[in-house]
């Protein structure tokens, strides 16, 4: 019977490190103009823990047949290996969605209406990849979320400034999912599945991501300029950048064997520092 390390390993929550620190950069972003509110805050964090949940297990439960057939996948993800049987993994995506919903409903009406929308990105997100090479850019708009969603909890209304953040994170995620696929880009073309590597070739994709991650940047560096922070923002942004540069550097087209060490390792670390160092900056 599954335990609790096997939904945890199911959803690798461990690489809720990806988007949770933009979303608290969004919350303190909004406390620059609007009252800090520390209940505000739990249901945030809530809603990213639950809405990651919902669409890495609803994406698991999609693509349970794709993950049999992959040797990359058969033996380690928890439906095909017989760990969590499908119909418990959908009850989950179930309760994790409600969960949500509830969590946007204490939260304040703007985000209430807004969650349905949001859950129809990240669960709709799983579908996209059998049908378009762009899939990764789906992928980004569903974790760009998370920086505007923090930042509307507390101001009940749309700003400018968390747009620099969340078309950061929008570009950063597509560039680094580009990375990612390109182990399975093999697989995909055999099974008619969509992506940019299989779309453009390893090569020309390796340098899509590039341009990506170069976007990334320059919405970042534009965030800091408009907003005016200071030391320790520029701090955080350099060591985002230049954790981006590194992961570029340890692959290449003919060894993709550090691709998970660029993949998580070096974006969850990049994520988490840049977090740290923006949210001291906007609060001291």
């Amino acid at each position: 019977m599954a335990n609790l390390s096997n939904y945890l390993s199911l959803i690798k929550f461990s690489h809720t490190v990806f988007a949770l620190p933009f979303a608290v950069i969004g919350f303190f972003l909004a406390t620059q103009q609007y009252k800090i509110d520390w209940l505000t805050f739990l249901l945030v964090i809530a809603c990213m823990v639950l809405a990651r949940s919902a669409a890495m297990a609803f994406n698991r439960y999609i693509d349970r047949d794709i993950d049999l057939k992959n040797p990359r996948t058969a033996t380690v993800r928890e439906i095909p290996n017989g760990t969590i049987q499908a119909k418990f993994v959908l009850l989950f995506v179930i309760i994790s969605s409600i969960g949500f919903i509830i969590s946007t409903f204490f939260i304040n009406s703007l985000c209430f209406k807004l969650s349905p929308i949001a859950l129809i990105v990240i669960l709709g997100y799983s579908y996209t990849k059998r049908f378009t090479a762009w899939c990764h850019l789906v992928l980004g708009i569903g974790l760009s979320l998370s920086p505007l969603g923090a930042y509307l909890a507390l101001s009940n209304q749309f700003d400018v400034e968390p747009l620099f953040f969340s078309t950061a994170v929008l570009f950063w995620v597509a560039g680094f999912d580009i990375i990612y696929s390109l182990q399975d880009e093999a697989f995909d073309s055999k099974n008619n599945l969509k992506s940019i590597p299989v779309f453009l070739g390893i090569k020309k994709a390796m340098l899509l991501s590039k341009v990506l991650h170069l976007i990334s940047f320059l919405s970042l560096l534009m965030a800091g300029f408009y907003i005016e922070l200071g030391l320790f923002y520029w701090i955080g942004l350099f060591v985002f950048s230049s954790l981006l540069i590194y992961q570029h550097l340890i692959i290449s087209e003919n060894d993709l064997s550090r691709v998970n060490l660029s993949f998580f390792t070096t974006n969850g670390i990049a994520s988490v520092i840049f977090g740290v160092f923006v949210v001291l900056e906007l609060l001291i």
